[in-house]
């Protein structure tokens, strides 16, 4: 962090740090496309590029909320069963069946349970929790592309391909599948569009 005018100003890797991202590829992608998403201006300090952090950071919480096809409707206090919870989100509910075993960072825990005659139980979440876990971070299993700017899983793609050049595309996709979330044919295409970007 440097200290300009006043005012805190970070370099992109303190940025995605800060936002929770692994590596730095989705913040180039936003930078790349500043003029489609409105991304803050940087100053240049030698080679490096900063940004006014509070300035950037509520850019960025807003850019999330507007990409990330959450309904934000609603009683915050509404306990929602696991259907309720993926249409809130966004995603499939087979994602929130599957972050009962296996559940991503951040996920909240539920606030009451419901046994159900096959021995298994119903977790409620209310929608403040669902809320929050959305705007906190890049999520696993998330739906649609935003409109605007670029795939955030083809930057995690991009990643991923950098970090293990050698290894198939296949493997590749099924690795982001199991670590993110989602299904293996989106991640196939997130690789494939990363190869083609690469």
């Amino acid at each position: 962090m440097e200290i300009i005018d006043g005012r805190r100003y970070a370099t992109r890797a303190e940025l995605s740090a800060r936002a929770g991202y692994k590596g730095d590829a989705t913040l180039r992608a936003l930078w790349a496309e500043r003029e489609s998403n409105g991304h803050p201006p940087a100053r240049r300090i030698g080679r490096t590029l900063y940004w006014d952090l509070e300035v950037w950071e509520r850019w960025h919480a807003e850019y999330r909320r507007q990409g990330n096809n959450v309904d934000y409707s609603g009683s915050p206090d509404e306990e929602l069963p696991p259907a309720g919870q993926a249409k809130v989100l966004g995603i499939s509910i087979s994602a929130i069946t599957h972050y009962r075993d296996s559940p991503p960072p951040g996920w909240p825990a539920p606030v009451r349970e419901e046994e159900l005659g096959s021995g298994r139980t119903r977790e409620y979440r209310t929608r403040r929790q669902l809320w929050a876990y959305a705007d906190a971070g890049p999520r696993a299993g998330a739906g649609r592309t935003p409109a605007k700017g670029p795939d955030p899983k083809v930057a995690l793609a991009v990643e991923a391909l950098a970090a293990a050049p050698g290894r198939k595309a296949g493997e590749t996709a099924a690795a982001l599948a199991e670590q993110h979330g989602g299904g293996l044919s989106t991640w196939k295409r997130a690789v494939t569009e990363a190869r083609k970007q690469g």
